[in-house]
């Protein structure tokens, strides 16, 4: 992610980016009320910005630091104020994870110093073996603070700095994702993502290879009850971040998910419905995900009945299944309920 998608990416008001994965930046902007005997007498103002980012199959995190924006107005000490940077990592999961950090932090410089210097840059590493569960999942929160201090005999009035928002790095170290073996550095296996919900996206628009796929699951989404099987109050999720889709690896019960959906197609459509191999049961929830048409096999809170299926062109279902793999390895989606994705579905 450059400067400049950042600057467009936060506009105004935000105070995150999300561009994929593995580019995410924050940003704050901090203004200093200048006094005397009491009385304000000028004001001064940066911005900072700061993009993570992160290389392919790799577990080091690069964040780069922008200070931009420097203005004064009135009669102010800003040009020798003293400007503290930090990063601090206060949270871990597990915790006591261990990092390794380089780069150029500048620690404290005035002003007029990162004025002129502008940016620079820190690097994040976890190795491997830190994390939880088999796929050695470690979780953190990153967090860039900034202060100042009026040099002497110069008062300021408000804050003396503030915190940007915290990012949300992730490592994880999958034996089923790229890099699992570290290309035989076992220091070096698995990578570092951010952990945000990230978006599947599929095309309904004529000519689209997945077109049949997209157009099942905009109408699960939207109108519910004219899917199959019926269930007065179903509604699939993926739609929203509080009620995302999980990704599944374990074989049996994909399986199960499969299996679940096709009998649901032979119920509304016959045991012919493939009309000789020409179409095939397309599912939503996907198979691949613990809310598959088997989840209430294997989840006694789960509603029953809260999928879909129908019969879509075999070609159709076959883009639509390559899409979602792709997916799953691009964005390095984790098994299980620590992880989770979105669907949307571009007309």
């Amino acid at each position: 992610m450059t400067y400049d998608e950042c600057v467009k990416g936060l506009g105004s008001d935000k105070k995150f980016y999300v561009k994929s994965r593995f580019a995410v930046c924050n940003g704050a902007s901090f203004l200093q009320t200048w006094t005397r005997n009491g009385q304000p007498v000028g004001t001064s103002m940066f911005n900072v910005r700061a993009v993570g980012t992160i290389a392919q199959n790799s577990r080091t995190i690069t964040f780069q630091y922008y200070f931009t924006d420097f203005t004064t107005a009135g009669t102010t000490g800003a040009p020798a104020m003293p400007i503290t940077t930090k990063a601090d990592i206060p949270q871990s999961w597990p915790s006591g994870a261990r990092y390794t950090r380089g780069g150029t932090m500048p620690g404290t410089k005035t002003f007029t110093q990162l004025k002129a210097q502008r940016t620079f840059k820190e690097t994040v590493t976890a190795k491997p073996g830190q994390g939880s569960g088999s796929a050695d999942l470690l979780f953190a929160v990153y967090e860039p603070a900034i202060s100042y201090t009026p040099p002497a005999p110069w008062k300021l009035s408000g804050a003396l700095g503030g915190k940007l928002f915290m990012l949300a790095p992730r490592w994880d170290a999958a034996s089923y994702l790229a890099n699992s073996t570290g290309g035989g550095t076992p220091a070096k296996k698995g990578a570092a993502t951010f952990s945000y919900v990230p978006t599947l996206t599929y095309s309904a628009k004529a000519g689209a290879a997945e077109r049949g796929v997209a157009q099942h699951i905009s109408t699960a989404f939207t109108v519910p009850q004219d899917t199959k099987p019926y269930m007065s109050a179903k509604k699939v999720p993926g739609q929203s971040a509080k009620d995302p889709l999980h990704r599944l690896v374990n074989k049996t019960r994909k399986d199960d998910n499969r299996k679940a959906a096709v009998k649901q197609c032979k119920r509304y459509w016959g045991a012919k419905y493939t009309q000789g191999g020409k179409l095939e049961c397309d599912e939503y929830p996907f198979a691949t995900t613990y809310e598959g048409a088997a989840e209430a096999d294997h989840d006694s809170e789960a509603k029953k009945f809260n999928f879909s299926v129908k019969p879509i062109p075999a070609a159709e279902n076959l883009a639509g299944g390559n899409i979602l793999r792709s997916f799953y390895a691009k964005n390095r989606i984790i098994d299980g309920m620590d992880d989770g994705f979105l669907v949307k579905i571009r007309s």
